[in-house]
C-alpha cells in the first residue's frame, strides 16, 4: 500500500514557518487546539515539529519572558527536545507505522525534502481496525 493514501495534503495542514514568532505559534496552537505542529522553512522544506513542551521549556529557561514579549522570539531560537523525522512519500508502510507509533502525526516530504503533508496516527489506526474487522468477518463466514 502506498502511504499517499493516508496523506493529508499541506494545504489542509496547520504548520508554521521557521521565522514565525513564538507568539504566533502559541496563538495558532491554541486556536487549533494542537499540541504540536510541523515547521517548514521559506523554501518549503521540512525543518521539524514544534511541541507545547518546547514552548514551555523556552518559557521556563528564559528569564523575564512574558506572553507579550514572545513576539520577539523566532521559532529558530527555540530548542526542540524531540526529533520527529519525516518519511518520504515513497516510504514503506512499515516505516510509516514505526514513526506513527511514536508520534501523533508523521510529516511527509518529497524527494527534495519539501513538506507535502502529514499522516495522522488516528487514520492509520482506523484503517487497521477496519481491515481487522473485515478479516474477522471473512473468517466467521
Amino acid at each position: 500500500m502506498n502511504i499517499a493514501f493516508f496523506l493529508l495534503p499541506k494545504k489542509d495542514v496547520v504548520f508554521l514557518n521557521n521565522n514565525s514568532t513564538m507568539r504566533q505559534a502559541l496563538e495558532r496552537m491554541e486556536y487549533h487546539r494542537y499540541a504540536s505542529v510541523p515547521i517548514i522553512d521559506d523554501d518549503g522544506k521540512y525543518v521539524g515539529v514544534l511541541t507545547e513542551g518546547d514552548l514551555l521549556w523556552k518559557m521556563k529557561n528564559t528569564p523575564d519572558l512574558t506572553f507579550m514579549n514572545t513576539e520577539k522570539i523566532h521559532l529558530d531560537e527555540i530548542e526542540r527536545h524531540t526529533q520527529n523525522n519525516p518519511v518520504s512519500v515513497d516510504a514503506q508502510m512499515e516505516d510509516l507505522i514505526a514513526r506513527a507509533a511514536e508520534q501523533n502525526f508523521v510529516s511527509v516530504v518529497d524527494d527534495n525534502g519539501i513538506f507535502i503533508g502529514i499522516v495522522r496516527r488516528s487514520e492509520l489506526i482506523r484503517y487497521c481496525a477496519d481491515r481487522l474487522k473485515s478479516l474477522l468477518h471473512e473468517i466467521q463466514v
